[in-house]
């Protein structure tokens, strides 16, 4: 029953927000409150920027977005201070249709879902209260009463500039009801809300022969004709079309680029002027942040045509490519999955991660400069370190292509892969090599992709499963060694000890006999022999990891055992060649003996206990890796 007492206590809070008083009272408010007063643009802004902004490496991160919206932080950035934060401050931004173009599944939808959505609370609050003359079907702004002569005398007193026209219906009103007092008109406290046609809209374009400009603009009551007298008595129209309804807060035109020119027309003057021309009446006020999606083909041809001129310089185009960012798009999956009826499964570790390098793999190009591979870029875009690169290197490589990400595979796609795989399997559990099997399946059955497309894909997988070869290595070589994150320490301070000694031309002591003794160079070159370094360059890395540790000292900080990747590589290599023969021989044997079975049993229980296996995904991690050694 606590879901009842929480319906009961939202319905109270609702009736208690409730306000209705006269004109006169409201400018009570607008004295005390002056946002109340605020345009529809600069509700949005302010509803974004209340809910909190982060910096993060430079970049700023909306708190209104983060659970939803993941690797989109440049373009959010880019659409709330280049369009939202202008058009909140009355520039000429706000006279402009706001134009999310993209690719499929990249996120645009769901932008607008999440406005729309956040109006709606956002209007529940104090600082996003929105007031209307109490009676109106379109919401109307209390401030467009004031007459036009008295406008400039009112911004003097109150600081708020007054725009707009009184809609004819409200001006029949306030002579017919309320004999011309405009102080006596009432005012309500509304609540947006799309259900319930109030300050949200969505208009979506059906077949151009059977629909009407009534569903955007409102249309005649026949019915009230002969009540009224007039077609054009404002009592005998219907103020029911979505730009009637958005007025005061957003409409979503879904398909823009797809409407019939008669409909485009009249966002012509709604974006320029404010407003929109309705029935046999003058022209009628709206304040309202128009929002239009499409894809980059249907905004080509759009533009490409020369009758579209007029529109497509009221159109600012907001890019929204798909996320370039590893983690976010892992963020991407394992939110899809949880919104699905098949959470409960298992996912092994690493899983979603695998599937994420394939999809990102498919949306970057390849850097000009020769020295970075898409998966060196991967990483860099995805803020790991990468030896030799910094964040200059990754703004340049942002800069390369400025459509990057505009193409690829869509995460849709994967998340479809991925729910056949947990359907098809029919066991609580899935690994990397089922997904990634799923994916090259599917993309066997993909119409829409080319053949040359399907060829470069199906490399990515290739590549996306040695990456998976490492992580799967990696993550049993861990499990195997006990007190893996001693073991890695102990052996890199004693390789640092041996390279202070081998660089200093000093010698080390013993611990136990207290005996001089020369740096170890067999253990020296054991570890680096691992990534790969020659003899000939033995002496520049040791110098260089030297340096490192002396520039970490000057700053306080204390190299570790993360510090520096090419070194933590070698280590974690040679703490795995070590146990590579245990490892072999353990994962391998169809017939273990007491002390392998053992073994066995330690290491998925420390997989399962430490690295977030179950039972069956731990032992197929085993078996799997004991292949990859056995080559």
């Amino acid at each position: 029953m606590d879901i009842l007492r929480k319906i009961e206590k939202y319905r109270q809070e609702e009736q208690r927000l409730k306000w209705e008083g006269t004109f006169g009272q409201y400018l009570e408010i607008l004295k005390n409150e002056p946002w109340v007063a605020q345009s529809a643009h600069s509700r949005v802004y302010n509803m974004i920027k209340d809910a909190g902004v982060e910096e993060v490496n430079g970049q700023r991160k909306y708190n209104f977005f983060s659970n939803a919206l993941f690797g989109l932080e440049e373009a959010l950035e880019r659409l709330v201070e280049e369009y939202f934060h202008p058009a909140a401050k009355r520039l000429d931004v706000r006279k402009r249709i706001l134009l999310l173009m993209g690719p499929v599944s990249g996120g645009k939808s769901t932008l607008v879902t999440i406005l729309k959505r956040g109006l709606e609370q956002y209007s529940l609050t104090d600082r996003g209260a929105v007031y209307a003359i109490k009676g109106c079907p379109m919401h109307e702004d209390p401030l467009h009463l004031i007459p036009h002569h008295l406008r400039d005398d009112f911004y003097v007193e109150y600081g708020v500039r007054v725009e707009g026209n009184l809609s004819p219906l409200n001006m029949m009103r306030l002579e017919k009801e309320y004999e011309g007092r405009i102080e006596d008109v009432l005012i309500e406290r509304i609540f947006l809300s799309e259900n319930q046609r109030v300050g949200v809209g969505t208009f979506s374009p059906s077949d151009p022969k059977s629909q009407d400009i009534a569903d955007l603009t409102g249309s005649i009551d026949f019915s009230t004709i002969a009540e009224f007298g007039s077609e054009s008595d404002p009592r005998a129209y219907r103020f029911d079309g979505e730009l009637n309804k958005a007025n005061r807060g957003m409409m979503e035109f879904q398909e823009m680029l797809k409407c019939d020119e008669k409909f485009l027309w009249h966002l012509l003057s709604l974006t320029q002027e404010g407003n929109f021309k309705a029935g046999r009446f003058a022209l009628i006020s709206a304040d309202e942040l128009i929002v239009a999606h499409t894809n980059e083909t249907e905004y080509r041809s759009f533009i490409s045509n020369k009758k579209n001129e007029a529109l497509h310089s009221r159109i600012i185009v907001m890019p929204v490519p798909y996320n370039l960012r590893l983690s976010e798009e892992e963020r991407i999956y394992e939110k899809m999955i949880r919104e699905s009826d098949v959470a409960n499964v298992h996912i092994a570790p690493h899983t979603l991660r695998v599937a994420a390098m394939f999809t990102i793999l498919t949306r970057l190009k390849e850097a000009k400069r020769g020295d970075i591979d898409l998966v060196k870029k991967m990483r860099l875009y995805d803020g790991e370190s990468v030896e030799g690169f910094n964040s200059v290197d990754v703004d340049e490589l942002k800069k390369e292509y400025p459509d990057e990400g505009m193409s690829g595979i869509d995460p849709r796609y994967v998340i479809n892969r991925i729910s056949s795989t947990i359907i098809r399997k029919e066991i609580p559990s899935i690994n990397s090599l089922d997904v990634l099997r799923s994916l090259k399946e599917g993309l066997d059955q993909h119409a829409s992709i080319s053949n040359e497309d399907r060829e470069r894909f199906l490399n990515f997988i290739s590549v996306a499963r040695k990456e998976y070869d490492n992580i799967a290595k990696k993550e049993v070589q861990k499990a195997f060694v006990y007190s893996y994150e001693e073991s890695a320490k102990t052996l890199m301070d004693n390789y640092l000890d041996n390279v202070e000694a081998y660089c200093n031309k000093s010698k080390l002591r013993d611990p136990l006999t207290g005996e001089e003794m020369s740096a170890d160079e067999k253990l020296m070159r054991s570890i680096e022999e691992q990534i790969g370094i020659s003899e000939n360059a033995k002496k520049a890395f040791r110098e260089e990891i030297l340096i490192r540790i002396s520039a970490y000292a000057r700053k306080g900080k204390r190299f570790d055992y993360n510090s520096h990747e090419r070194l933590r590589e070698a280590i974690q290599k040679k703490l795995f060649a070590d146990l590579k023969d245990v490892v072999k021989i353990t994962t391998s044997s169809k017939t273990p003996d007491e002390t392998q079975l053992k073994k066995i049993n330690e290491v998925v229980a420390r997989l399962i206990d430490e690295h977030g296996y179950n039972s069956t995904s731990a032992n197929d991690l085993l078996r799997y890796v004991g292949s990859l050694l056995n080559r």
